[in-house]
């Protein structure tokens, strides 16, 4: 068997959030290694070679790309896409002495706390914020503060544990969701942000930013959800003009520099209030679900997947190719049946025969037990429409909804 010259990504994750990742690292060359310790993760039908390990297990991951580079294969870099993990793609890439976030980005970029400690302290525009130790802490403030809070774990994603609430909620009971739901015990509140939601992904090359994502979210279904704060998918182009979303990226910039991050991405969660763009969170990593996936690539002809790749690996980056080539409309939507048992989905016929519908997939099959969905992480399926303008997108995903039927018992 011929030897394989080829570099090796390890990636970190073989699901259906790190597929798009493993595809273009394929697409420029290298051999990719994909570590997940489900072994019927989709990823590794797209990967060259899998390892049943968990992303989480430093030892094991390094042991293994020890491995390989003992078999005389060259380790050209790690990184992940969607999966809130960079504290390992810190201490595996600097075990392999390739680029990656410094343990100092990433421990900021996993503790919501000492994340906003930074931000304040760097001047960036943010919500008011604590940490409470209690549930009696919790009310003392909304009670005397008043008007919507965000109550949340400081260190778990995909909206885990996070719920709005008010003074005629039942505190203790939220307080108690989040501390249990944090990886460490540990609760904050802040106060919640009204204006339009944003998701940016920051590209920093060398200590220079560049914001090719750019998303308005959609929180349509607030209310319906409501302690439950689940985002509905998003908008490119963003409704903005092209000044104040430039205002906007210039703030996701600042905060990804405020975190150290100089060669890598940075996921900001922004909202622009009446006082101006003020940042949520920004995550030391690459989105999850469709936003660098299918809506900017789709939506501008950039696949910046690309350079987060080649920052990994210590290939050079055309900055060029982080400049949008067009702007056409897209959008991604989730469905959101109730619980209960899945007997069929119905509709997808005609739906798949669409050419605008650029993805259609669901996550549970007939005879699955569909749980309440309560977090980001148990939204039932998701679908990508594009068109020639916003109107036309709208009628497009409205369509979508009257058509799929989803039957549950």
């Amino acid at each position: 068997m011929a030897h394989d010259e080829r570099r090796t990504l390890a990636v970190l994750g073989a699901s259906s959030d790190q597929a798009f990742l493993i595809r273009t690292a394929r697409e420029l060359g290298f051999r990719v290694l994909a570590f997940d310790q489900n072994p019927y993760a989709d990823g590794f039908a797209l990967a060259d070679e899998r390892a049943l390990i968990s992303t989480f297990d430093v030892p094991a991951i390094t042991a293994r790309l020890d491995a390989e580079r003992a078999r005389g294969r060259t380790v050209a870099g790690v990184t992940t896409m969607g999966s809130d993990i960079p504290q390992i793609v810190s201490a595996v890439a600097r075990h392999l002495g390739t680029s990656g976030p410094s343990a100092e980005t990433a421990r900021l970029a996993t503790d919501k706390f000492a994340m906003k400690e930074r931000f304040r302290e760097a001047g960036i525009p943010i919500p008011w914020y604590a940490e409470v130790a209690s549930a009696d802490e919790l009310s003392a403030i909304v009670h005397e503060r008043g008007g919507s809070f965000v109550v949340k774990p400081v260190d778990r994603s995909g909206s885990r544990g996070v719920n709005l609430v008010d003074a005629d909620c039942d505190l203790a009971k939220h307080f108690e969701e989040a501390r249990a739901t944090s990886f460490s015990g540990r609760v904050q509140v802040e106060e919640f942000l009204e204006g339009l939601q944003i998701s940016t992904e920051t590209i920093v090359i060398d200590g220079q930013a560049f914001t090719p994502g750019f998303a308005d979210r959609n929180y349509g279904l607030l209310e319906l959800f409501r302690p439950r704060i689940m985002e509905n998918g998003g908008w490119v182009p963003s409704c903005l003009d092209h000044h104040t979303r430039a205002r906007v990226a210039r703030v996701a910039e600042e905060a990804a520099l405020a975190l150290g991050i100089h060669d890598g991405p940075a996921k900001g969660d922004l909202v622009l209030t009446a006082d101006g763009p003020k940042v949520i969170e920004i995550a030391a990593r690459l989105s999850g679900g469709d936003f660098c996936e299918s809506l900017v690539p789709l939506g501008t002809g950039v696949n910046y997947v690309r350079a987060v790749i080649q920052l990994a690996t210590g290939d050079p980056v055309d900055r060029a190719e982080l400049e949008p080539r067009f702007e056409i409309a897209v959008a991604n939507r989730y469905f959101f049946p109730p619980a209960g048992t899945l007997r069929a989905i119905e509709g997808t016929e005609s739906v798949r025969s669409q050419e605008w519908l650029e993805k259609l997939e669901f996550w549970y099959r007939p005879g699955d037990d569909v749980p309440d969905c309560t977090s980001h992480a148990a939204r039932f399926g998701v679908f990508v429409v594009t068109a020639p303008d916003r109107a036309t997108c709208q009628e497009r995903v409205d369509w979508v909804y009257e058509t799929i039927r989803i039957v549950v018992e």
